[in-house]
């Protein structure tokens, strides 16, 4: 959909309100609708004061790993929520499970787990929540529970041959529930029905576009931060880098980036992210602390203590500088949306899963607020800001980088030695999926030093050197991913250049394991 301009403040976007039951695909709900250009929220299922803003045009029942049957069922108030709002409701999965149920349905435990393809036999004539979809449309199932029997005044939208309720409403009110997942892309015109339920039923204006949200974003910027000054740790990242821009446009030289090399980063990246965030305008500190954080690291080989230090390191480095700086009042932090939601978890507020704060203490220390100009986009919207703003392709499509960089990709303890071997091999196998146009099929790609040695033959001589391992993996989030199915004869030309290029290596392996039950890194 093109760019527009919108002169709509924030808080007058049409907005869909998602309350989740902790499935695994909520964001990829609200990811859906964000990208029919409608705002909407994520908030878990038991936030409920969210409701008294009444600013909200429609609302939607996650999905859940729980079923309505069991004792301790997570419980909304369905009913009085629509009676005193008179908004639309869709109910997903277990959402829909849970509407059949509070309303009087049958539901009961399906007789197998009903996971997969499916497609759909009937759908009621004219149905404006199906409209412009066909029966024998391709859904997606992934539920435990069936509703066997709708309750009184519900009326049936849709079955496939084996669920006889796929899809239903209320006769009178915009209560919906459908069995089917249509967010994932398997579900080939769920999309369509998305679009049904949020624009057409809901009535929500598909105003919120890449550039309203920087005209917005700018606005509220220089409203908050007025003459103060805010500092930012820029990791050569599209996050941090689309805040940087955004801030940049909003305040100027107020804004003072520091790009802290931590030793750790790939190959020549400390020189070529400084001069292209140079190109574009930006008050950037570079500040080469590879020494340091080398120093630090010395002999320490477990993983989280490594995350620990280079953690520690990069903070004190961090605020030396920052403290140069004068009027400094805000820390500006790259925080995407998904941040955001992992840090409160669907049982409430008292049980965090993870902070989303990436310099954590430092705030407190230098007695410094937080400015997050991010933190309502996912990543795929943060790339199309980026793009608006023009930010160079090299650092828009950069794949994720871990923050402790290549100390979490060399096995054991780092050393100097161990980083630049490294970024030699991770140059070559990079720079070569760049080359053959497989970068962008790539969600994430690294190389991983391994504490092994191996047997090798060079030349005439019998050579004791150390093995690499190759990673490529395809995600939409980085939740979960799958290795990456690389040419042969692509993964064959990338061991034998390393082999040959970067002494230190005589044998190269490729990581074939799937996120679960693996990790993207290794460490």
């Amino acid at each position: 959909m093109p760019f527009a301009f919108c002169h709509v403040p924030l808080h007058m976007h049409s907005k869909i309100l998602i309350f989740d039951f902790g499935s695994q695909y909520t964001q990829l709900i609200a990811r859906r609708i964000r990208e029919l250009n409608v705002y909407c929220e994520i908030h878990p299922y038991n936030h409920l004061a969210i409701l008294d803003k009444k600013d909200f045009k429609g609302i939607i029942l996650s999905g859940s790993p729980f079923s309505v049957l069991q004792d301790d069922a997570l419980q909304f108030p369905i009913k009085e929520v629509q009676a005193t709002y008179q908004v639309p409701v869709l109910g997903v999965c277990y959402g829909a499970q849970y509407i059949a149920h509070v309303f009087g349905g049958k539901v009961e435990r399906s007789s197998k787990r009903e996971y997969g393809r499916a497609h759909l036999d009937f759908i009621a004539a004219d149905s404006a929540f199906f409209n412009n979809i066909q029966t024998k449309s391709q859904v997606w199932m992934s539920h435990g529970d069936s509703v066997l029997a709708l309750p009184a005044q519900f009326e049936l939208l849709a079955n496939t041959d084996s669920i006889p309720v796929a899809a239903f409403k209320h006769s009178e009110k915009e209560i919906y529930g459908i069995q089917f997942h249509p967010e994932v892309t398997h579900s080939t015109d769920g999309k369509t029905l998305l679009q049904n339920f949020v624009v057409d039923i809901c009535g929500c204006r598909q105003d919120w576009t890449p550039l309203s949200f920087i005209e917005e974003t700018v606005a509220e910027i220089k409203q908050t931060v007025g003459s103060d000054h805010v500092v930012l740790g820029l990791s050569g990242g599209v996050d941090s880098s689309v805040a940087a821009l955004l801030l940049h446009k909003a305040i100027g030289n107020q804004l003072v980036c520091i790009f802290v090399n931590n030793g750790l980063l790939r190959y020549n990246e400390y020189q070529s992210v400084l001069d292209s965030y140079q190109h574009l305008g930006l008050n950037v500190v570079g500040v080469d602390a590879s020494a340091r954080f080398y120093e630090e690291l010395k002999g320490i080989a477990e993983p989280e203590a490594k995350r620990k230090v280079i953690g520690k390191v990069f903070i004190d480095v961090f605020q030396e500088e920052a403290e140069k700086l004068k009027n400094v009042k805000w820390l500006g932090q790259g925080t995407i949306y998904p941040d955001v939601i992992e840090s409160v978890s669907v049982h409430g507020p008292s049980a965090k899963i993870k902070s989303h704060h990436n310099v954590g203490g430092l705030p407190e220390k230098m007695h410094l607020k937080i400015i997050e100009p991010l933190n309502r986009l996912f990543k795929d919207e943060v790339r199309r800001v980026g793009k608006a703003l023009e930010l160079p392709e090299n650092i828009l499509h950069r794949h994720p980088f871990p923050g402790p960089g290549l100390g979490i990709r060399i096995l054991g303890d780092v050393t100097a030695e161990k980083v630049e071997i490294l970024q030699k091999a991770d140059y070559i196998f990079i720079e070569s999926l760049k080359k053959d146009g497989l970068y962008n099929d790539v969600w994430q790609a690294g190389v991983m030093y391994l504490p092994v040695q191996s047997v090798g033959v060079m030349g005439d001589e019998r050579t004791y050197e150390n093995v690499v391992a190759l990673r490529a993996v395809s995600s939409i989030d980085g939740m979960t991913a799958d290795w990456c199915h690389l040419p042969y004869e692509f993964l064959a030309r990338v061991s034998n250049e390393i082999i040959n290029n970067v002494k230190g290596i005589n044998r190269v392996v490729y990581d074939i394991s799937s996120k679960p039950p693996a990790t993207i890194e290794w460490e």
